[in-house]
């Protein structure tokens, strides 16, 4: 086992029971090839409340698809009154399940033509998009240069790797996705896009973090072992607000894929960032919330 696993285990088994016990079943998995189960997530009947009037729509990571990333967000947000949405993006040819592998500027057009599609099919006028890791990031480039900053309230990064990363800390994803060690080469573009100092990456930073009108939150963990140091994850610019889980609660051990796909403390930190209005302290005690 994993030094880092044998950490997180008390937590994890904590959160993995809350999950278990006060979110609705999910039971899809990575070789589910449709969208995510229609118990309210991905419901395209959903119309939204006067109290959650903007659709939230949710954008995997590298490696990630529109299931599997979301079996503790989605039915968490759902309870609480959101129409939420996810997309599987940079698919490659021949590569089944494992997404967000394909150019990055790429995956923002198919972001676009999703965010169209939940608008056009909930009558609302902007979205809200919560991303993790690189689904994080990947939004930036639809706000900045494809006109989403019109079509989006805010933009929820959690673990985003907004200034790029390494690939060694890429690597360091393999042990999560089982099989998908030979997918690190030339061919999968998006694993270049993200690396610290790529092409991408400077002309997305470049002339600023931030577009107006988009409210930004980044949600990071001290302990994130892909994305660092776990600082370059942080925006500036007017509009932001940069959060650390353990500020929020100082034995929260989450690393970089548990604090998107099961930590609750982390989740009413997304719910409070949607409604900012509603919001109530994120403490410990948000893990049975």
């Amino acid at each position: 086992m994993l030094p880092w696993k044998r950490a997180l285990r008390p937590v994890a088994a904590l959160l993995l029971a809350v999950v278990a016990t006060v979110t609705p079943a999910v039971t899809a998995t990575a070789s589910a090839a449709a969208p995510a189960p229609t118990s309210g997530w991905n419901n395209y009947a959903c119309q939204p409340s006067a109290a959650h009037p903007r659709p939230v729509v949710l954008v995997h990571g590298t490696f990630g698809n529109s299931v599997d990333n979301w079996l503790g967000l989605a039915p968490y947000l759902v309870k609480r009154g959101y129409c939420v949405f996810s997309l599987d993006y940079g698919q490659l040819p021949d590569v089944p399940f494992f997404h967000g592998l394909g150019p990055i500027d790429k995956s923002a057009e198919q972001l676009n033509v999703f965010v169209d599609k939940v608008l056009a099919t909930t009558g609302a006028p902007k979205a809200d998009l919560v991303g993790h890791s690189q689904g994080g990031m990947m939004p930036r480039h639809y706000l900045k240069f494809l006109g989403g900053a019109a079509e989006v309230n805010a933009l929820i990064g959690i673990a985003p790797d907004n200034h790029g990363t390494t690939l060694l800390g890429l690597t360091k994803l393999l042990p999560f996705f089982p099989g998908i060690e030979g997918l690190l080469t030339t061919k999968t573009p998006a694993l270049a896009d993200q690396m610290a100092g790529s092409p991408f990456l400077t002309r997305l930073n470049q002339g600023g973090d931030t577009v107006p009108g988009v409210r930004y939150t980044v949600i990071a963990t001290r302990y994130d072992e892909v994305v660092t140091p776990y600082r370059t994850q942080f925006l500036s610019g007017p509009g932001v607000r940069n959060v650390l889980l353990q500020d929020l609660c100082g034995v929260d051990l989450s690393e970089h894929v548990a604090i998107g796909v099961l930590d609750r403390i982390a989740f009413h930190e997304v719910a409070n960032s949607l409604d900012p209005a509603r919001a109530t302290p994120t403490t410990c005690a948000s893990a049975v919330s």
